[in-house]
Order: structure tokens, then sequence, then C-alpha cells
């Protein structure tokens, strides 16, 4: 398939890589032009100065960029230049308003548009085993999914435009809590003078196992951070979940006390710390030998 991707960061430049190696032709674009150089350099993909140089007669564009208004920029400039009938897939996390928009734009140019958010971090990106929550047109899904099976383990429809990224506001509210009460386990557990490996050890195999506390677990105790989903990105999710639960009456204690912790890391220098970084806030709380 003919595929422009728009996005080349540390997600989109292995999902991209990967629809290179399973032969498709791929044309990548980055806000960076040095970036999709290299990236083009690296895999032998096309290079793109512009979006709609990615999107000339592409069957399928791919997003993966930073927030609402970047989504409606590069859908913009595509769309006049994309296939009849080409699909748009977008895995930005934004707002579900935003995917709706994208959605009733592409359709009234023939084209349409799926917003499909994704779980599974830069580990999934580069292994290619991402978990992807779509919405919009069913059949435009179906025609695509194959496609997007290059570098993910599933692709879940769960209904019309917006419905991806409000199942991504679901993702992101369970693991703010796992991670913050596992934040809490492990600082509890140094603080009470446990060996944190065999807490872990003795744990993990029981009720209170999570993919959070067998990645994170080790890294919380040893301080580590410097690696994985920022703070930075977290907060841009948690304020879209914030946002939506504003506008449809959900109740959200917890996801609203955690965002503001990580509010707290900020502060500390953690902007780029991954979000088990909880744990530093509570370290630095801890009583000094």
């Amino acid at each position: 398939m003919k595929i422009g991707f728009a996005g080349l960061g540390v997600m989109g430049g292995p999902m991209a890589r990967h629809l290179v190696q399973a032969g498709h032709e791929v044309t990548g674009f980055n806000r960076s032009p040095d970036k999709a150089r290299a990236w083009s350099e690296i895999t032998g993909g096309l290079f793109a100065g512009t979006v709609a140089e990615a999107a000339g007669g592409a069957e399928l564009l791919i997003l993966c960029v930073g927030n609402d208004d970047d989504v409606r920029q590069v859908v913009g400039e595509a769309l006049p230049h994309l296939a009849e009938g080409a699909v748009i897939v977008d895995h930005t996390t934004t707002s579900a308003r935003v995917a709706r928009e994208m959605a009733d734009s592409a359709s009234a140019c023939g084209r349409a548009f799926i917003d499909a958010p994704v779980s599974g971090g830069q580990a999934g990106a580069e292994n290619g085993q991402l978990s992807v929550m779509a919405g919009g047109d069913a059949a435009a899904l179906v025609r695509v999914e194959p496609v997007l099976m290059a570098y993910s383990k599933a692709v879940k429809h769960m209904g019309p435009s917006g419905a991806g990224q409000l199942t991504k506001m679901v993702n992101q509210i369970a693991i703010a809590g796992v991670v913050q009460g596992l934040a809490e386990a492990v600082h509890f557990a140094a603080v009470a003078g446990l060996d944190t490996d065999a807490a872990y050890d003795a744990i993990s195999k029981g009720a209170a196992q999570s993919w959070q506390m067998d990645n994170r677990w080790k890294t919380m105790a040893a301080g580590r951070f410097d690696f994985g989903f920022a703070v930075d990105w977290m907060r841009k999710d948690l304020g879209l979940v914030l946002d939506e639960a504003r506008a449809n009456g959900a109740h959200l204690s917890l996801t609203a006390l955690v965002d503001q912790f990580y509010s707290e890391v900020q502060s500390m220098g953690g902007s780029r710390w991954d979000t088990s970084s909880l744990a530093a806030r509570l370290q630095d709380r801890a009583p000094k030998a």
C-alpha cells in the first residue's frame, strides 16, 4: 500500500519502520526535516519535506503527532492530496472532539478518518506489539487493519468517531491509579526496612500483579526514571481525561489527585522522567538516615 506517515518521533519512527519492512511504500514526514531524513536513510523509506508531499496519492495516511492542533493542521494540509477514498489513521492521543471534527472533514472530501490511539509505549512501538483502540468507520478500519498489524498485536474497533480516544482515556485513568498505588507500595516497603526485591518476589505472582509491577517495581525502588513515557505526555493525556469528565459528569477524584502529583514531579525537574517517577516524590519525603 502507498502510505504517508506524519510524525517520526520515538513512537512514529519505529511504527513507520515496521511498515517499510512489511513491504509498503512509505513516505515519512516530520516537522524536524533532519529527523525525517535520518529515518529515511536508516529504514529505506521515502523522505517528504512537507505534509502535502507525504500525502500525495497516498491510500493511507498515518499520524503520530503531538496534540489536537497538530492533528488539525496535518489533516487540513493532507486532505486535498490523498488518493480518492483514502483512509486517515490517527495514532495521536487527542480529545474525542477533534476526532469527530476530523472525521466530518474527511467524510466531506470522500475520505475516512479513524481515531486510533495506542497503548504499549516506546517498547511496544519498537517491538511491533502495540494495542490499538479505534473509533470511526468500521469498514474503513477493516481495509487497513492488516497494515496496522505490522506494528500491533491487537486492533479493536470501539464504536463511532471519538470512541478510540475515549477508550485511551480509560486506559490512562487505569494506569494513573495503578502507578500511584505501586509507588506507595515500593515506598512503604523501603521505609519498613524490607528488601524490595524480595517483596516483589513475594507479591508479584498474586492478586497485586500487574504490567506496571513487572516492568517498573525494580526501577522505582532504584530511583531510575530516565526512560519511558514522559510525565509531560501523561499530564497532557490526563488533562484530556479531566476535560472529558467535566463534560460528561464522570467522577475522577483519584485521577485528578494523581495529575496533581505529576505536577509535583514536574516541579522536581522530572518533566521527561517516566510516569513511574511518582515514586520520586515519595522518595523525596523519605526519612533520611
